[in-house]
């Protein structure tokens, strides 16, 4: 996948668990760590934005595009 989560670093520079940030977002711990691991599909902006609030950040600094990793572009 093109698209790299980096929740994890910013947890960390929050100091916050995983666990309080699910809990404050509304969503299940599960789907939280599924979200950390990169293995989604996607998110709801909606969810992105509460995660965003509460981190106060942005969506990039949560996301990180990887050239190289995906389909070909488009010529």
């Amino acid at each position: 996948m093109p698209i790299r989560v980096t929740l994890d670093v910013m947890l960390a520079r929050r100091k916050m668990r995983s666990k309080d940030l699910a809990a404050r977002v509304g969503i299940t711990e599960s789907n939280l760590s599924l979200l950390r691991t990169g293995k989604v599909r996607g998110i709801r902006f909606e969810t992105l934005a509460k995660i965003c609030d509460i981190l106060d950040c942005q969506p990039g600094d949560l996301l990180e595009n990887e050239p190289g990793d995906g389909e070909p572009p488009d010529a």
